[in-house]
Parts: C-alpha cells; sequence; structure tokens
C-alpha cells in the first residue's frame, strides 16, 4: 500500500489503519518536519481505538516528549494503561525488538522511530538481516511493524513526485 496526499494534508490515519493486517511491515518515510512519527503516532492511537496494544521505540524522543505528541494526535496514553508500551533503550535493535515483544498480544502495532536506529551500531547484524528478522517474527506473532524513515536530501533534486525505497535514508543497504 502506498499513501500519497500531494496537497500537504495529513493522511487519514484511520484509512489505513483499516488496511493493516497482522504481519505487516510498514514504512512511513519523508523529509525531516513532515509529519512522519505523527502519522505514526495517529496510527497507534487508532489500535489503541481498536483495543489493539501499541508499542513505541525510539532514541529521537523522551517519553514526556511522545505522550505529549500523543496527546496532539487524540490520544492520552494515561488513558489508555498497559495497551501503550514505550521503550527509549539504547540497545534497541532486532533482537532486543523481538525480546520485548515475545509476549506482546496478535495486532499489537509496533513503531520504530527511526529505521536507521537498527543499524547504528556494528555490534548488530546487518540491517537487511535484521528487517528479514523482524518479518519473519511479525508474521508468525501476527504484529504490524511501522518503521519512520528520513528520506535522503537528494531526493528533492529528482523531480519525482513521491520518494521511493531507493530515497531512504540509510547507513548500509536494504533490500
Amino acid at each position: 500500500m502506498r499513501v500519497e496526499t500531494g496537497t500537504g494534508a495529513a493522511p487519514d490515519a484511520h484509512a489505513i489503519y483499516e488496511q493493516l493486517a497482522p504481519g505487516d511491515m510498514v514504512l512511513v518515510g519523508a523529509r525531516p518536519g513532515h509529519g512522519k512519527t505523527l502519522l505514526a503516532l495517529r496510527l497507534a492511537v487508532e489500535a489503541m481505538k481498536a483495543g489493539k496494544t501499541s508499542a513505541f521505540f525510539t532514541l529521537e524522543h523522551t517519553e514526556d516528549d511522545t505522550r505529549e505528541r500523543l496527546r496532539a494526535v487524540g490520544g492520552d496514553a494515561a488513558a489508555y494503561g498497559p495497551q501503550f508500551v514505550f521503550d527509549a533503550s539504547d540497545a534497541i535493535s532486532a533482537d532486543y525488538l523481538i525480546e520485548k515483544l515475545a509476549d506482546i498480544p496478535r495486532g499489537t502495532l509496533v513503531v520504530v522511530d527511526y529505521l536507521q536506529i537498527l543499524d547504528q551500531t556494528r555490534d548488530n547484524p546487518d540491517l537487511a538481516t535484521q528487517i528479514g528478522a523482524l518479518k519473519a517474527f511479525a508474521s508468525a506473532h501476527g504484529i504490524v511493524l511501522v518503521f519512520v524513515a528520513q528520506i535522503d536530501p537528494r531526493f528533492e533534486t529528482t523531480g519525482k513526485a513521491c520518494p521511493d525505497l531507493e530515497d531512504v535514508r540509510l547507513p548500509n543497504p536494504l533490500d
């Protein structure tokens, strides 16, 4: 599924959420300041409204900042209690996510803000290996993984209307 608004308007998170199925992996990509994290948090709110759990893994935002952003998009983490899981560990990687999510309920929506944090340390397997492990895990456990990613600034000079996977800013290649 590819969502393009072309108008600068925020995509309809409810409509996107309704199209997601257990095992899906989603990439939310845009240049800085274009609302990637807010869209991902809107999807997390939609999941919680549907009675599902949402988890948010980040090195970019504090827990207080994330809760404030949730409120800004119509959600209140306190009201959802254990339905909202926040994690800002420096250890975030595929192995870490798999360990932390091992007992999470089917249908959970997991946001990783940013995709690039999986590849920040050379102690972890390469990004393609980690994504493969997460895809297998998402399928086996029936969760939805949403990755937020920055788009390389060179995209703006390509003349394309919308970025594609080749435009995702990555320190290492990913198929």
